[in-house]
């Protein structure tokens, strides 16, 4: 089996923990910062971190088009918290100017939960998985509003609101996965990059 050259988006964020997640699933990783960067990987994490400062970067480093360019070209890209902000195609309280990628057939809204002491952890059935719940730790976390015909959810919280979404390639959370040391998500977005490439 060929080992994929997975890219972290690495502008700002816990790209690093990522990183470390899939190298530890047995990816190639490389820390996405410039164009070519990006040309040269099977497949894309954006990670958690501050959206607005992401989207400013990603416009300052001439990444931004390039992004929306792969993933209309179909590169399969994850998207945690910020990430997930990152894909939608409708960010419903971003700052002023601020754009995202788009992707996402979703509106997503930013720090739905409040602030960093509102941060939670709970178990999450997501479908795609199967067996055991997945523990999830959402940190200023987003939340999507709405899913369009497009995508679909795959894991809701108790109260029904929808905290991960997938779309052909794409795949979104707004919690951290890559904080618990159970990696079945990442693991699932890997088959995604080796069935693409």
């Amino acid at each position: 089996m060929v080992t994929p050259q997975v890219g972290v988006l690495a502008l700002q964020g816990d790209f690093r923990e990522h990183a470390q997640v899939l190298r530890a699933l047995g990816a190639d990783v490389t820390l996405v910062r410039r164009p070519e960067e990006l040309a040269a990987v099977d497949g894309l994490v954006i990670p958690g971190g501050e959206s607005s400062v992401m989207d400013k970067l990603a416009r300052t480093f001439g990444l931004a088009e390039p992004l929306r360019a792969a993933i209309r070209d179909g590169l399969p890209v994850y998207g945690t918290c910020a990430g997930l902000i990152m894909l939608a195609d409708r960010v419903l309280d971003g700052i002023r100017g601020q754009e995202s990628l788009g992707g996402l057939d979703v509106s997503v809204r930013r720090n739905a939960f409040g602030s960093q002491t509102h941060s939670f952890e709970t178990d999450l059935d997501v479908s795609v998985l199967g067996g055991e719940p997945l523990h999830a730790v959402f940190i200023r976390a987003p939340i999507v509003e709405s899913v369009g015909p497009a995508a679909r959810p795959l894991a809701t919280l108790e109260d029904g609101r929808c905290v991960a979404v997938e779309q052909g390639n794409l795949l979104g959370t707004s919690f951290h996965p890559e904080v618990t040391g159970d990696y079945r998500i990442h693991e699932y977005f890997l088959g995604k990059v080796r069935a693409a490439a």
